[in-house]
Protein backbone atom coordinates (compact mmCIF):
# COMPACT_ATOMS: atom_id res chain seq x y z
CA UNK A 1 0.00 0.00 0.00
CA UNK A 2 1.20 3.87 -0.42
CA UNK A 3 1.48 6.01 2.35
CA UNK A 4 3.43 3.47 4.47
CA UNK A 5 6.48 5.12 6.40
CA UNK A 6 9.80 5.47 5.04
CA UNK A 7 10.68 4.08 8.76
CA UNK A 8 8.70 0.95 7.74
CA UNK A 9 5.92 -0.63 7.81
CA UNK A 10 3.95 0.18 10.81
CA UNK A 11 5.40 2.81 11.67
CA UNK A 12 3.41 5.97 11.76
CA UNK A 13 4.08 8.84 8.64
CA UNK A 14 6.42 11.00 10.11
CA UNK A 15 3.60 14.36 9.56
CA UNK A 16 0.92 11.87 11.08
CA UNK A 17 0.55 13.60 14.69
CA UNK A 18 0.39 10.34 16.16
CA UNK A 19 4.40 9.95 15.18
CA UNK A 20 4.74 12.54 18.06
CA UNK A 21 2.13 10.59 20.42
CA UNK A 22 1.35 7.56 21.94
CA UNK A 23 -2.58 7.19 20.29
CA UNK A 24 -3.08 4.89 17.83
CA UNK A 25 -1.39 5.47 14.52
CA UNK A 26 -3.90 5.61 12.15
CA UNK A 27 -7.74 5.67 12.44
CA UNK A 28 -8.61 2.76 10.18
CA UNK A 29 -6.44 0.79 13.63
CA UNK A 30 -9.92 -0.13 15.21
CA UNK A 31 -11.00 -2.15 12.25
CA UNK A 32 -7.88 -3.44 10.99
CA UNK A 33 -9.07 -6.83 11.28
CA UNK A 34 -12.10 -6.57 8.96
CA UNK A 35 -10.16 -4.76 6.65
CA UNK A 36 -7.38 -7.82 6.28
CA UNK A 37 -10.36 -10.24 6.21
CA UNK A 38 -11.78 -7.95 3.41
CA UNK A 39 -8.22 -7.76 1.73
CA UNK A 40 -7.69 -11.64 1.66
CA UNK A 41 -11.25 -11.99 -0.04
CA UNK A 42 -10.36 -9.89 -2.44
CA UNK A 43 -6.71 -11.52 -2.76
CA UNK A 44 -8.82 -14.90 -3.11
CA UNK A 45 -11.44 -13.60 -6.24
CA UNK A 46 -7.90 -12.26 -7.76
CA UNK A 47 -6.54 -15.93 -7.61
CA UNK A 48 -10.06 -16.93 -8.93
CA UNK A 49 -9.45 -14.62 -11.72
CA UNK A 50 -6.20 -16.08 -12.61
CA UNK A 51 -7.80 -19.37 -12.50
CA UNK A 52 -10.56 -18.49 -14.77
CA UNK A 53 -8.16 -17.29 -17.44
CA UNK A 54 -6.09 -20.08 -17.15
CA UNK A 55 -9.30 -22.12 -17.52
CA UNK A 56 -10.33 -20.67 -20.65
CA UNK A 57 -13.62 -19.34 -19.17
CA UNK A 58 -15.82 -17.17 -21.25
CA UNK A 59 -14.36 -13.36 -21.16
CA UNK A 60 -17.79 -11.66 -19.93
CA UNK A 61 -17.46 -14.07 -16.77
CA UNK A 62 -13.98 -13.07 -16.02
CA UNK A 63 -14.59 -9.72 -16.80
CA UNK A 64 -17.87 -9.84 -14.38
CA UNK A 65 -15.57 -11.17 -12.03
CA UNK A 66 -12.91 -8.18 -12.36
CA UNK A 67 -15.90 -5.76 -11.89
CA UNK A 68 -16.29 -7.55 -8.75
CA UNK A 69 -13.05 -7.00 -7.47
CA UNK A 70 -12.30 -3.44 -8.48
CA UNK A 71 -15.14 -2.82 -6.91
CA UNK A 72 -14.60 -4.50 -3.11
CA UNK A 73 -11.07 -2.37 -3.71
CA UNK A 74 -12.96 0.83 -4.09
CA UNK A 75 -15.00 -0.13 -1.05
CA UNK A 76 -11.81 -0.83 1.27
CA UNK A 77 -10.12 2.29 -0.13
CA UNK A 78 -13.96 4.24 0.95
CA UNK A 79 -13.49 3.13 4.57
CA UNK A 80 -9.70 3.83 4.37
CA UNK A 81 -10.10 7.63 2.98
CA UNK A 82 -13.36 8.19 5.70
CA UNK A 83 -10.76 6.72 8.91
CA UNK A 84 -8.18 9.08 7.19
CA UNK A 85 -10.60 12.20 7.02
CA UNK A 86 -11.92 11.05 10.55
CA UNK A 87 -8.66 10.63 12.28
CA UNK A 88 -5.64 12.19 10.57
CA UNK A 89 -7.31 15.22 8.92
CA UNK A 90 -9.41 16.08 11.52
CA UNK A 91 -5.95 15.55 14.27
CA UNK A 92 -4.56 18.17 11.95
CA UNK A 93 -7.24 20.74 12.07
CA UNK A 94 -7.75 21.10 15.21
CA UNK A 95 -4.15 20.78 16.29
CA UNK A 96 -3.78 24.80 15.95
CA UNK A 97 -0.95 24.01 13.72
CA UNK A 98 -1.96 26.03 10.64
CA UNK A 99 1.17 24.33 8.65
CA UNK A 100 0.45 21.13 9.61
CA UNK A 101 -3.55 21.29 8.93
CA UNK A 102 -2.43 22.95 5.15
CA UNK A 103 -0.13 19.66 4.93
CA UNK A 104 -2.85 17.18 5.79
CA UNK A 105 -5.08 19.25 3.65
CA UNK A 106 -2.78 19.07 0.81
CA UNK A 107 -2.64 15.68 1.28
CA UNK A 108 -6.47 14.43 1.30
CA UNK A 109 -7.16 16.46 -1.43
CA UNK A 110 -4.17 14.84 -3.83
CA UNK A 111 -5.28 11.36 -2.36
CA UNK A 112 -8.85 12.38 -3.57
CA UNK A 113 -7.94 13.03 -6.98
CA UNK A 114 -5.90 9.79 -6.85
CA UNK A 115 -8.63 7.82 -5.68
CA UNK A 116 -11.14 9.55 -8.17
CA UNK A 117 -9.25 9.81 -11.51
CA UNK A 118 -9.15 5.96 -11.74
CA UNK A 119 -13.07 5.94 -12.01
Amino acid sequence: MSGTSPAGAGAPHPSHPAAATDGPPYGYVADKDALVKRMRRIAGQARGIEKMITDDRYCIDILTQIAAVTTALEAVAGLILDDHVNHCVRHALTSGDDATAAAKTKELLEAVHRFTRTR
